[in-house]
């Protein structure tokens, strides 16, 4: 009985000695990384920084959080931010967000408020700290410009997946749903007020390639940047507007896509009074872009129903055959 006790003693006593060492080395590592920041020129501080979680965790956290990248211009600041790991599982880790945070780009200060915001995140047993698979998830996502409380744009459910494939490939999962317009958009997108408050949801299966793979120097250099992405199924609803899309496209290294995705849409009209209102489609043109496209609805079998390539070149994209103007550039800063 007496060497079992004895056995247990000391058993207990490596584990809490290998938790003490193991958090001294994880608090050191961490102020070692704001440390660096700092001298790049970062604004990088933390009122407090603390691990915590004896005997089986690893609780890494930090109160009033401030990190900011003067050669991008993005800035994040949150009153408290958490990483959770077991102590023997090191590489799985959960980050779990505060209700409200504060993200500043070049072009704007956004308050974001949430409810139960976390992350599990596994990542390589090595230095570089590349992700191998991730989820996110909120139950309440909100997005206020600051001092423009109208500007609001919300979602009751969000959820995020990203899983590492072959090389520098990354397959993403999205959902969302209760999706609420910025006021802004909303007058922009349906000035008629034609459909609901809410987008009802929102779901796609992406795989994205980049230049490089996500890894710590994502933050400490530069992003990676996409050079291919293939779309197997992007679906969202609004209202009587049903659209799906999938196909690929490459990325050139100035950013501009090349390729091509097809649109499958029902009630498809909503979405000619939509590019009409968003002043992407002349007036001059809407007429005959709208009987045009009626004549392949039917032809095709339903005239509800419409199949039409979105395609991208030379900087510019197109429904079909009518010009929509400038593509967008697909470049991380």
């Amino acid at each position: 009985m007496r060497a079992i006790l004895a056995v247990i003693l000391v058993a207990a006593a490596g584990w809490a000695g290998y938790w003490v060492l193991g958090s001294r080395a994880t608090l050191s590592a961490f102020e070692t990384w704001l440390e660096a920041r700092r001298a790049e020129g970062w604004a990088a501080e933390a009122g407090r920084l603390d691990v915590q979680g004896f005997p089986n965790r690893f609780d890494v956290v930090f109160e009033d959080l401030i990190l900011a990248d003067p050669a991008t211009g993005l800035a994040w600041e949150v009153p408290r931010f958490q990483i959770d790991a077991l102590s023997y599982r090191p590489n799985h880790v959960i980050a779990v967000w505060p209700e409200e945070q504060l993200v500043a780009t070049p072009q704007d200060k956004l308050r974001v408020e949430s409810r139960d915001m976390r992350a599990s995140l596994v990542i390589a047993p090595d230095t570089a700290l590349a992700p191998r698979r991730m989820t996110l998830t909120a139950d309440y996502l909100r997005v206020t410009p600051e001092g423009r409380p109208d500007e609001t744009t919300a979602l009751s459910t969000l959820s995020l997946g990203a899983e590492r494939q072959e090389g520098t490939a990354y397959r993403l999962g999205l959902r969302a749903e209760g999706l609420t317009l910025a006021a802004p958009w909303r007058a922009r997108l349906d000035p008629e007020g034609r459909l609901p408050d809410r987008i009802s949801g929102f779901t796609a299966d992406v795989t994205a390639t980049f230049d490089k793979p996500w890894d710590r120097s994502a933050i400490e250099r530069a992003r990676p940047q996409p050079t291919h992405l293939r779309v197997r199924l992007a679906e969202g609803r609004w209202g009587d507007l049903h659209l799906q899309a999938a196909g690929e496209v490459t990325v050139a290294p100035g950013g501009w896509p090349e390729g091509e995705i097809t649109l499958k849409a029902r009630n498809w009209r909503e979405i000619v009074t939509i590019l009409r209102s968003a002043g992407a489609l002349p007036e001059s043109m809407a007429g005959s872009v709208e009987s045009g496209l009626g004549m392949m609805a039917r032809l095709a079998g339903n005239p509800e129903t419409l199949d039409i390539p979105l395609g991208f070149g030379s900087g510019r994209m197109w429904l079909g055959p009518v010009p929509l103007g400038p593509a967008p550039r697909l470049r991380l800063r």
